[in-house]
């Protein structure tokens, strides 16, 4: 039982102690004085029942006359003296109560095991495990390990990843929670928490693991992008380019293992304007206002920057928040709009048109908008009709992309205002609370935005 249910030794010897000592004062009664002597070596008991001899009993539980010791022992014993029994447990506990006490052992055995369990994994959390998928139940993965099972819910994996029976699967210990008193304790595993890939990097990064680069800040949507801040205790060591290694060879296995996850490594700062400044890289930022207060920062960028700023489907901003710490709220400087080929509109233009409109010098979009009406309509073939149709045709497809970017942004719960060409960019007045204080990112010599030490790693096809 030791060895098969991992029971320690002295607890599973104290456990069947209690369990003949149950029987033995449900068969004489809870004054019964009794010895118990067992040999875990051999699996011998012996169980002495001790009774003090009077003239008149009083208690049977613990008194015996001196008529029936005799005829129980066949030995003369006078009133005072000890009288000793030899319980023979097959004959004289009987069927019923035998069938209770291994219930009651049973029972004891499977609260030992959960306690185990419980207290194994509970001192693992946070921990990663590799263990083997076993089973697979509406998307949730059962997990074989150390022959306990554990659970990989559906919303703790990387979505894009398939998995079979028999695969071999890493993942954290998440968390574990104590079953009812007939079920053992759950244990949680996660392959998407941002834990998982901090103890990748331990793993494949010494200098993590030596505590000479600390990872300060970890930031995840999984299997798509992820931002890791780190910072070093040594100046001699580029935590940067320690995490990347050469060639990237030890990002490269983390990426792998999390589904080719985009892993961004920025220097961490306590500077928190220099901070965002790395975290919403590649972006580069004009100006940042921090309010310490709201945890929110309004962060001023160029109209040529914000889509980087945002990212796709708004990964970026989304991610350097939650790294941050800060609820950012963007601030686009727009500029004038980038000019439209004429030749992308021929088709609500007309080719007859068109080649009409070219003769007379107006080859882009804006050329066609600052064209006064009189003159369009004096060109063969244009009609006040088709000049309102081309013109809302131009206008819609200017107004696209900042529609786009908005609607991005709102996905990514980020706030998305427009500076047009001529206002001030107060950030005071456009923060929601004005006692914050305006700062210029760093700049490098040449008065350029200084971008964010950042290492992107992503799998394709043969190129890490």
């Amino acid at each position: 039982m030791v060895r098969e249910k991992g029971i320690d030794r002295d607890i599973l010897m104290s456990v069947i102690e209690e369990t003949f000592a149950m029987m033995i004062r449900k068969k004489y009664g809870m004054d019964a004085k009794f010895d118990l002597v067992m040999n875990m070596d051999k699996g011998d008991i012996e169980i002495y029942l001790e009774k003090t001899v009077v003239e008149k009993v009083e208690n049977a539980a613990t008194e015996i006359t001196p008529k029936e010791a005799l005829e129980k022992s066949g030995e003369e014993l006078e009133p005072g003296d000890e009288y000793v029994e030899i319980i023979n447990m097959g004959k004289d506990f009987g069927r019923r109560l035998i069938v209770t006490a291994k219930q009651n052992l049973n029972q004891r055995i499977r609260e030992i095991e959960k306690d185990n369990v419980f207290n194994e994994y509970n001192q693992l959390i946070g921990e990663i495990i590799v263990g083997e998928v076993y089973q697979i139940r509406h998307g949730d993965l059962f997990v074989i390990h150390n022959r306990r099972e554990l659970l990989l819910p559906k919303q703790e994996q990387i979505q894009r990843e398939r998995w079979r029976k028999g695969d071999t699967i890493r993942a954290i210990v998440k968390d574990v929670r104590r079953g009812g008193p007939s079920s053992a304790p759950v244990v949680l595993l996660s392959r998407s928490d941002p834990r998982f890939l901090e103890r990748l990097m331990e793993i494949e990064i010494p200098e993590i693991y030596d505590g000479i680069i600390l990872i300060k800040a970890v930031a995840r949507e999984p299997g798509e992008r992820a931002k890791v801040a780190v910072e070093t205790t040594d100046d001699r060591v580029d935590p940067v380019g320690a995490c990347v290694g050469m060639k990237g060879v030890r990002i490269h296995s983390i990426v792998r293992e999390l589904a080719n996850e985009n892993i961004d490594i920025i220097p961490w700062s306590p500077d928190p304007v220099q901070f965002l400044g790395r975290a919403l890289s590649p972006a580069k930022l004009i100006e940042v206002e921090l309010n310490e207060d709201s945890k929110t920062a309004t962060v001023l960028v160029s109209d040529d920057q914000v889509s980087l700023a945002i990212g796709k489907q708004g990964q970026n901003v989304r991610l350097a928040s939650r790294l941050t710490g800060y609820q950012i709220n963007l601030v686009k400087e727009a500029r004038d709009e980038e000019d439209i080929e004429l030749i992308d509109f021929r088709d609500e233009i007309g080719a007859e048109l068109y080649g009409e409109l070219i003769r007379s010098r107006i080859d882009t979009a804006k050329e066609f908008l600052a064209t006064p009406r009189e003159t369009l309509l004096r060109i063969p073939g244009m009609t006040p009709e088709r000049l309102e149709h081309i013109r809302l045709s131009i206008e819609r497809e200017f107004a696209q992309a900042d529609e786009l970017l908005e609607s991005t942004a709102e996905k990514a719960g980020v706030s998305l205002v427009t500076l047009r060409p001529g206002q001030t960019a107060d950030l005071g007045e456009i923060a929601a609370d004005q006692d914050g204080v305006l700062h210029p990112v760093e700049e490098q010599a040449d008065g350029e935005a200084a971008p964010a030490a950042e290492a992107s790693h992503q799998e394709s096809g043969n190129n890490g």
